[in-house]
């Protein structure tokens, strides 16, 4: 990352201030291997869940043999399986996010590396996928709590991207065909084509989804008065302007509609959205969500 190291990232406080949180799925899709995650497969675990009938081919252990002596038919006993929850990471790395003091980047980073070490501490897959105009697989999903470290160097090495399209580099995650499971996009979702355009393609998602916003306070309330130049920082694109009461009220009604529109969104998609304020410590932000060290999608 232009002029930080890993350290300045990722310092060993920041690291150790991780081990509170957990990232837990009420049930993961099928198709995973054993860890810490309730599963929709139904097997031989130690928690019961139901029965059903037997057919050929089940396991003769599953049998009920009480049911059998009682009605005389046969049905298994059904039992929770545990397996990997596949976390699939999508931090922002456009060039717009390196821009500001500090650059949101670094936020961003931060929150990917926090949610990446909570999954491959206890036992999930993860991967890194980051986009600006595009995305790329960064590190394909693994798992192993050694691989936190690996991950920080990883993530500390990106360079700033192109321009933000967010429907470009889903479309890109889309075609990786992965096994289904927790898409976690991590992004001010400023976007050129627009929140509108950006919904579309995040209606486009088969997994599930968890929308990490990042912000600032003068996102809302902009600090800039009088006659001011702006330079749009994808475009590069220059504009003199009034900075009046007038245009001021017209921003926040808008950008009002921003945060509306991406909330109303996630309700009804039944997604996550957190919003962490980049100009503050991220885990602490992230231990007010995760609630008694744990979030449940």
């Amino acid at each position: 990352m232009s002029g930080l190291t890993k350290e300045q990232i990722f310092d060993p406080a920041f690291l150790a201030s991780l081990s509170q949180l957990r990232l837990v799925a009420r049930r993961v899709p099928r198709d995973g291997r054993y860890a810490e995650q309730l599963s929709q497969d139904l097997g031989h675990g130690t928690d019961f869940r139901d029965f059903r009938p037997y057919a050929v081919g089940d396991d003769f252990r599953a049998i009920d043999w009480n049911i059998y002596q009682r009605l005389g038919r046969v049905f298994l006993r059904l039992y929770e399986e545990l397996e990997d929850l596949p976390l699939y990471l999508m931090p922002d790395i456009s060039r717009s996010l390196f821009l500001e003091s500090p650059p949101r980047a670094v936020a961003c980073l931060r929150t990917t590396l926090a949610l990446a070490s909570i999954s491959l501490n206890h036992h999930d897959s993860t991967g890194l996928f980051p986009f600006s105009n595009d995305c790329e697989i960064l590190a394909r999903p693994q798992s192993g709590r050694g691989k936190v470290m690996i991950f920080a160097d990883q993530l500390a090495q990106l360079q700033p991207g192109g321009q933000t399209d967010i429907r470009v580099a889903v479309r890109r995650f889309n075609s990786f065909g992965l096994r289904r499971g927790l898409l976690v996009i991590v992004s001010d979702f400023f976007d050129p084509a627009g929140l509108e355009a950006v919904i579309a393609a995040l209606k486009q998602v088969r997994h599930k989804l968890l929308l990490v916003q990042l912000c600032r306070r003068s996102d809302a309330e902009p600090e800039v008065r009088g006659d001011v130049r702006v330079i749009d920082c994808e475009s590069r694109e220059a504009e003199d302007i009034s900075v009046t009461p007038a245009l001021l009220k017209r921003y926040r009604r808008v950008y009002e509609q921003f945060q509306s529109t991406i909330a109303e969104f996630a309700r009804k998609r039944y997604a996550g959205l957190l919003q962490i304020d980049v100009d503050e410590e991220i885990v602490p932000q992230l231990a007010q969500v995760f609630e008694s060290g744990r979030y449940v999608v």
